[in-house]
């Protein structure tokens, strides 16, 4: 469920989340997401991860390889 309603935030305010954990709980209280404290987070916390992994560099994958090899 955290999921879903995170993939369906991110395709509609994409340009409105941040990597910052706080702002994205922010952000979901101004857009009026009817749900418990609890819940709000984990979502804000989900969409900071996505968000975070979306703006990672590439050469964080290169990394990764030359270490397995």
């Amino acid at each position: 469920m955290i999921k879903r309603i995170s993939n369906e935030l991110m395709d509609r305010y994409e340009k409105s989340f941040t990597v910052e954990f706080e702002q994205n709980k922010q952000f979901l209280n101004e857009i009026g997401l009817d749900v418990s404290k609890k819940l709000r987070n984990k979502i804000a916390g989900y969409v900071t991860t996505l968000k975070k992994i979306e703006l990672a560099p590439e050469g964080d994958e290169e990394l990764e390889q030359s270490q397995i090899l």
